[in-house]
């Protein structure tokens, strides 16, 4: 039993670094932007509406991503994901035309990054009962790791040659140094009943047939958990995305303004630890519910700051509140749907954040375009993040047998 559950920490580990290098391509547009926009002329509307097509592809493909999962198995979807994640970068380094641009890093990245977050997640929570806040928040803490190292690593390349050959590299580097991690997955073994029991509680039989993904739809906590995870996605994504490239605008050199792009990862990471404890004490919801007023509030001061040291303070807020909540929804899922449907309902609520994140980066490009500062940008993002806030409220569990897990503790 020990050895299972250790090997489930190395399922963790390779979460971790996948979802790492997968989400941080996607976001890395963002210190792409200002580089691209000088070398091609292209404008920053244009090149942040690739970035809107990322997550726009992402969330059309995570439903199918999930339903692949639950039949499957989480290896051959994310060994998939891995290949078109590097072969997407790779080609739009070599993208000639703006539409080219768009049309290949949006839905090849995007359709790869559809692959991670729900496959890994839910892998993640399969193998784990009583650590199981951790083991996810730990995969999602992945994830908030891309700004401490797949960021400054992309703003070296830059900086050492351009933005052609950095793309290309880090299409390389994913092919490379994922698919060996991404062999590692594996589902977790069956735990079975010890003999000569017959009445041992991992032989009981749920008294209802388990909820189908299509009941799951039809439920107000499934609308409740898609709408909310929209609408925190759309609060976040524009001040993330745009991040460096205000910084930027506001005077500061382009290394500092990407480390306060890394000190919002780091902020994440602790985030997520520290929202994963508090929910296993307090409960998911008023957790989520006080992270998505943090949140709204953090969007809304972006519009005060200009300095450095303003950047830095409110960057660890931000990040500690919109990196502390997204392991919440997962936790969620699981816990009033249960696992063997996971895979769909958390890729169909993993969708629907993903179409929040397809505003940000092109609201925030025309805004910019439209203008000549990001002021209204921070203004809709806190009105949103409110919403968001708003219908996290209304959740409500659904009511369902929850039998005894099958999973190793």
């Amino acid at each position: 039993m020990r050895m299972k559950i250790a090997y489930g920490w190395v399922v963790v580990g390779a979460g971790m670094l996948i979802s790492c290098m997968a989400m941080g391509s996607c976001l890395s547009l963002g210190v792409f932007l200002q580089p691209m926009a000088e070398d091609t002329g292209w404008s920053r509307t244009g090149v942040s509406s690739a970035g809107t097509l990322v997550f726009l592809a992402m969330g059309a493909s995570a439903f199918g991503w999930g339903w692949l999962n639950d039949r499957w198995g989480t290896r051959p979807v994310v060994l998939s994901g891995v290949v078109l994640l590097g072969i997407g970068l790779i080609a739009a380094s070599r993208a000639t035309t703006l539409a080219q641009f768009e049309l290949v890093f949006g839905l090849l990245v995007g359709v790869a990054g559809g692959s991670v977050y729900a496959p890994l997640m839910t892998i993640a929570s399969a193998w784990f009962d009583r650590q199981r806040n951790l083991a996810v928040s730990l995969v999602s803490a992945g994830m908030g790791m891309s700004p401490l190292v797949v960021a400054p690593f992309v703003r070296w390349l830059i900086s050492a040659y351009d933005w052609r050959t950095a793309m290309l590299v880090q299409g390389i580097v994913a092919i490379v140094l994922l698919l060996p991690v991404a062999m590692l997955i594996r589902k977790p073994p069956p735990v079975i009943p010890p003999q000569g029991m017959p009445d041992h509680p991992l032989r009981t039989v749920p008294a209802e047939p388990p909820m189908t993904a299509a009941q799951a739809f039809r439920t107000s906590a499934f609308v409740a958990l898609a709408l909310t995870h929209f609408a925190c996605c759309a609060a976040h994504s524009g001040p993330i995305f745009h991040m460096v490239t205000y910084a930027m605008v506001c005077g500061i050199a382009p290394m500092a303004a990407v480390s306060v792009y890394s000190v919002a990862g780091l902020s994440g990471l602790g985030g997520r630890l520290l929202l994963g404890i508090a929910s296993d004490k307090l409960g998911a919801k008023p957790v989520l519910v006080a992270g998505l007023a943090l949140q709204a509030a953090a969007a809304g001061t972006y519009y005060f700051v200009s300095q450095l040291g303003e950047f830095y303070a409110l960057a660890v807020v931000f990040a500690l509140a919109y990196g502390g909540v997204m392991p919440l929804y997962a936790t969620l899922v699981r816990e009033y749907f249960g696992i063997r449907i996971m895979g769909t309902v958390f890729g169909a609520v993993s969708a629907a954040a993903s179409f929040g994140m397809a505003f940000g980066p092109v609201a925030g490009g025309w805004v910019f375009d439209t203008f000549n500062g990001y002021g209204w940008l921070y203004i809709g993002s806190f009105g949103i993040g409110l919403g968001a806030m708003a219908i996290a409220l209304t959740f409500k569990p659904v009511a369902r047998p929850q039998p005894l897990s099958m999973q190793p503790a």
